[in-house]
């Protein structure tokens, strides 16, 4: 789309275009680009803005980034071509002036107990190496490799219980609640009921066992051999309980015998849900909760073994490096030594590491350690180790691209990485950012706007130069909120760049339509928590008033999130009939160390239905999309399978499914496109040639619905379908949720793979408000602007405060000053992350936390409210 905002003239590139600085881009048409011209200058920091869809990421990241991606394969030899995962050739007719680019994207994986800081960073491969080469064996011990240092690998592995560290088991207390009973009465309650559990009780009479005295008379051998045999002895039975004696042969089970047995091969949730209560989980007592081997164990460095590095906060470990980092004089490494640590070897590693572990340091993490595992990090701790790992590898000469570097981070901790990018600009650097951060903005040298909306009423760049002249443009919808003019109806941006955003011209008006401070709801309870503990939390006392809009604050790595959804999200799941508490991670990850502690809690009885709005993706694969997730398909197929032509064909609602067999086309298994795989390019997505795109097969598309058929239906927009779908009531009610968020734009077949952290996170909240609202609701939703534009904030908060309207309760995890001065009760944690964090550093009123001389939120909380009228 050619600009007449475009700081450059925008003719085709010439040889002279070549070293003038810039980076142009002719004729961009990635996803929602229309047409696109830009030029963006080189060695600068470059914010690409605009809406949450406008079409920003795929101009930084599937066209700039893909192209010069996509030049760097052509680079490789063909034959090393094969061997790496290629992307996509982006549809621009032209790039000049591109360097080399790296790019730094948002990652939403699911976590993982095996996924460890150090792991993430890529240090703890350096520390089994220095362990390998140069630690202190034992006496005649041999040399380990390095994978025998990690619980991840078959050679490092704990065999009781594979690299976990957690063992899962069951003691007699666990298997006999009530040793007061006999064996006939019940007391062995992990075996199975009914016929089941007499056959067993039957086969130990004939074995001799007396299942008539209560368990604890029994003798310590025979319950020992009842409960925990591997023995499974066949014996012939013959019924106690039947008229006619029909002798059969019996096979005996110990208690957990059965109970493993049933968690390992049942195919019933219920029955593995059932025999999971009497499992009891620790520290592996083989190796002590390391996750290792003894052999491992038994090499030091600096008088430690790599266990007790893993749990030392990196603060103290590079203390404990730096002495053999700093050797000027070091041995020759050799096989022989039984100590390597004053050897050349030990210097260069460690040398290697502090200096990785200094970025952490810089950045504010020096109180994790290398064996946290992830599932237990905040998302602005995870954003700044993969920050930390990507963006200090001394590179020169190139672009790096990130995908909102503040996600996740309080204004306190984003400091530290606006000095990160200036450092980076410095090195001879260009730094292009997809940011949403108005401080983050204020700093780059260049903005390039897209929009002026999203989905198809973006695409267009509708400005490109110095920050300050996008104040002339009109049409942006960021433009109001980086100047703070008064334009928008309501402010969302991320603050105002708290003490340093004061002075930069007024306050703009609050999001969401809050209330201004002073008019705050009144809470009509509290829900009091006593005696926390978990993670950084030690032995706290938290109040949550009820009926109104809580923001928990704090930075990074404070406990906040360990608090709302770990802690108050489990706490009340738990005490409600028929509520499925949110799973959090993977069931090992539950260890001793993660084990919630609480003590009284008041006040959960008068909260009827949780409802916890997580970071997770809503899918991973492009068969998860906008419509199977909010449920709203399932609308759809009925609709189409109450047609004459469905009936008459006899297809079911099934018929209208992609992801079965019937109505999908085979050929691509319903997925609309097939992978073209190439021998020395990259490889490519295309159409389905059988479906062209359509994912279904001829037959099922021929029957329609009001002159669409079933994949028409899919490609329209969430607003297109509103109003072709709106006397369908179930389709209906999701459809305005989403409009409600702002998802008008996206199309309702979307796959989640292409959809970004915002608008996923925004198709849950649309599927939780699609309901009927009853009242008495807890929302815990976890950082929910994380990724939103301060337009799309505004969309957002006037649902949030919405449903506090409609008498529930709504707690949000939040870094957004705008946000957290528009609610009505504040809680901020702290006053540093990790050990240092974990207490509540000053609650009540927003102005009453800005006020807080104990607060790090409490300046910029200050800047963000509005200031008093003075005469």
């Amino acid at each position: 789309m050619r600009n007449p905002q475009q700081a450059d003239d925008l003719s085709l590139p010439t040889p002279g275009h070549l070293a003038d600085g810039f980076v142009r881009v002719r004729g961009a048409r990635e996803n929602n680009l229309r047409n696109v011209d830009v030029d963006v200058p080189r060695d600068s920091i470059v914010a690409f803005t605009g809406v949450s869809g406008s079409g920003k990421s795929s101009l930084a990241f599937g066209t700039i980034y893909a192209e010069a991606q996509r030049r760097y394969f052509e680079s490789v030899a063909p034959y090393a071509r094969r061997l790496i995962q290629q992307g996509h050739n982006p549809k621009v007719e032209m790039i000049s002036g591109l360097p080399p680019a790296v790019a730094l994207q948002q990652r939403r994986g699911a976590p993982s107990s095996r996924s460890t800081v150090g792991t993430v960073t890529t240090l703890s491969n350096s520390l089994r190496m220095l362990f390998s080469r140069a630690g202190t064996y034992p006496a005649s011990a041999e040399q380990l490799d390095s994978d025998a240092f990690s619980p991840n690998t078959a050679a490092g592995a704990c065999p009781e219980c594979h690299g976990l560290g957690v063992a899962h088991t069951v003691s007699e207390e666990s298997l006999v609640p009530d040793a007061n009973l006999t064996i006939r009465e019940g007391a062995i309650a992990a075996w199975p009921g009914a016929w089941q559990g007499k056959n067993l009780r039957d086969i130990l009479s004939h074995l001799g066992y007396d299942v008539d005295v209560p368990w604890r008379k029994l003798p310590r051998k025979h319950r020992d051999w009842i409960l925990f045999t591997d023995e499974q002895p066949v014996v012939e039975v013959t019924p106690e309980r039947d008229r006619v004696a029909k002798p059969y042969k019996g096979r005996f089970w110990s208690a957990k015998s059965y109970v493993l047995h049933t968690l390992a091969d049942s195919q019933s949730a219920a029955m593995r849900e059932r025999v999971l209560a009497f499992m009891e989980s620790g520290p592996c007592p083989r190796c002590g909760g390391t996750g290792l081997r003894p052999e491992a164990l038994a090499v030091s460095f600096g008088g430690h073994n790599i266990a007790a590095l893993n749990a030392t906060p990196m603060a103290e470990l590079a203390e404990i490096i730096r002495p053999t980092a700093g050797l000027k004089e070091a041995g020759t490494a050799s096989r022989r030594q039984s100590s390597g640590e004053e050897n050349e070897v030990a210097v260069a590693i460690t040398a290697d590491l502090l200096q990785r572990i200094t970025v952490l340091l810089d950045l504010g993490l020096g109180y994790l350690a290398l064996g946290r595992v992830t599932p237990t990090l905040s998302p602005g701790e995870m954003q700044r180790l993969r920050i930390a790992t990507q963006l200090r590898s001394g590179l020169f000469g190139v672009i790096y691209v990130l995908d909102e570097p503040s996600a996740g981070l309080h204004p306190a901790d984003a400091e530290p990485l606006l000095a990160v990018l200036d450092q980076l600009k410095a090195s001879g650097n260009s730094v292009f950012v997809v940011e949403h951060n108005m401080d983050v903005v204020r700093r780059a040298d260049w903005l390039v706007d897209v929009g002026p909306r999203a989905g198809e009423g973006g695409g267009e760049v509708l400005y490109s130069g110095p920050v300050d002249g996008l104040a002339a443009i009109e049409a942006s919808v960021t433009r109001p909120f980086l100047f703070n003019d008064g334009v928008a109806r309501g402010n969302g941006s991320r603050g105002n760049g708290g003490p340093r955003g004061a002075s930069d011209g007024g306050t703009a008006p609050r999001a969401g339509g809050a209330p201004h401070a002073g008019d705050a709801r009144e809470p009509d309870g509290w829900l009091e928590l006593a005696g926390i503990t978990r993670h950084n939390l030690k032995d706290l006392d938290a109040r949550f008033p009820l009926g109104v809009l809580t923001a928990v604050t704090g930075v990074s790595g404070s406990g906040k999130s360990t608090l709302v959804t770990h802690v108050l999200g489990e706490v009340v799941g738990s005490g409600l009939k028929n509520h499925q508490a949110p799973q959090l991670s993977e069931p090992d990850d539950a260890g001793p160390a993660t084990a919630l502690s609480v003590g009284r809690v008041s006040g959960a009885e008068r909260i009827d239905r949780l409802v916890t709005v997580d970071q997770k993706p809503i899918g991973r694969t492009p068969r998860s999309n906008l419509a199977t997730y909010t449920g709203l398909f399932d609308a759809v197929r009925k609709e189409f399978a109450a047609t004459e032509q469905a009936r008459a064909c006899g297809f079911g609602a099934g018929r209208f499914s992609f992801n079965v067999a019937g109505g999908r086309c085979e050929t691509c298994q319903g997925e609309g496109f097939v992978a073209v795989e190439l021998l020395f390019l990259p490889g490519s997505y295309g159409p389905c040639p059988e479906c062209d795109g359509s994912r279904y097969n001829p037959e099922t598309l021929e029957v329609t619905y009001r002159g669409k058929n079933v994949a028409e239906v899919l490609r329209l927009t969430v607003d297109a379908a509103t109003t072709f779908l709106a006397d369908v009531p179930a389709a209906a009610r999701s459809l305005k949720s989403l409009g409600d968020v702002g998802l008008g734009y996206l199309r309702l077949g979307q796959p989640a793979t292409e959809l970004s952290g915002g608008e996923a996170q925004r198709i849950k909240l649309a599927t939780e408000l699609q309901r009927a609202q009853r009242g008495h609701t807890l929302y815990l939703l976890d950082e929910p602007t994380t990724g939103l534009h301060p337009a799309d904030v505004e969309l957002l908060m006037a649902q949030l405060h919405g449903l506090v309207d409609s008498g529930n309760t709504v707690v949000v995890v939040e870094h957004e000053m705008a946000v957290v001065a528009a609610a009505d009760w504040v809680i901020d944690l702290g006053p540093s992350g990790g050990d240092a964090g974990g207490r509540i550093v000053a609650t009540g009123t927003a102005a009453d936390v800005a006020g807080s001389t104990a607060s790090r939120t409490a300046p910029y909380l200050a800047a963000a409210l509005p200031q008093p009228v003075t005469s």
